[in-house]
């Protein structure tokens, strides 16, 4: 696997980071002219970020809702790197996953939000009989988890990054067998942007949003229009 570039953040980005979420997060509750498109009523399951919980997502989940989709939190509180192994952990989720497909027998689009995108990749791998598709905002699963101390001082990426070995982040770096789809913005102060960017194929699309911020990624009005479109889309249809 071709290891990225380590993009070296200013550190004025990160400072900032709070404050232009606090922009985001009002922008996604300020009047928007232009409708999303409704949904189909298929199940979405959105994974939260490394640090938090789901109640991090219920905005976003309540937007998802309003449209017609079958909305689901994954129930697992605090989301942290697991300890046990990931494929223990994966093992756990998917039992959820599973759950939600069988109930409405129907695969289940997963929504990642940062360390939830991961999770959600790589039980598309594992599963992709119950995933549908997978959207993931702000997660980076591409070249190396090497965290300079001058480039972030977010904790949560510096505590993940020796856990990881080449082989784990090749795997993670490895398209999902599923369509799948990278929403990042180069704003983002907390993960390096160029990580969240794959190959593009038939399978795997990047799309950038501007302007907007690594927690800002779950309230930003563009980010939702995005997801909006792409859950829009017919199962066996697939935007260029």
């Amino acid at each position: 696997m071709t290891t990225m570039e380590i993009t070296t953040y200013p550190p004025l980005m990160l400072a900032l980071e709070p404050y232009h979420a606090m922009l985001d997060f009002f922008a996604g509750h300020a009047w928007r002219p232009t409708p999303l498109q409704r949904g189909d009523g298929h199940p979405v399951l959105v994974y939260p970020g490394l640090g938090v919980s789901g109640t991090a997502t219920t905005d976003l989940r309540a937007r998802l809702l309003q449209l017609g989709y079958q909305v689901y939190d994954w129930e697992m509180g605090v989301s942290v790197w697991p300890l046990m192994g990931l494929d223990a952990w994966l093992a756990m989720l998917a039992g959820h996953l599973r759950k939600i497909h069988d109930a409405h027998d129907s695969p289940v689009s997963v929504v990642g939000w940062s360390l939830g995108g991961i999770y959600a990749r790589e039980l598309a791998k594992l599963h992709p009989g119950y995933i549908r598709q997978v959207i993931t905002l702000g997660t980076p699963f591409g070249g190396d988890f090497e965290i300079p101390k001058e480039q972030h001082a977010f904790p949560g990426l510096s505590a993940v990054s020796p856990l990881m070995d080449a082989a784990l982040l090749t795997r993670l770096g490895e398209v999902p067998p599923v369509p799948s789809t990278s929403i990042y913005s180069q704003t983002d102060g907390v993960v390096d942007w160029t990580r969240c960017i794959g190959p593009q194929s038939t399978l795997h699309q990047s799309v950038e949003v501007s302007g907007v911020s690594h927690f800002g990624m779950v309230h930003h009005p563009e980010v939702l229009r995005v997801i909006s479109d792409l859950l829009a889309v017919p199962q066996q249809g697939r935007r260029s």
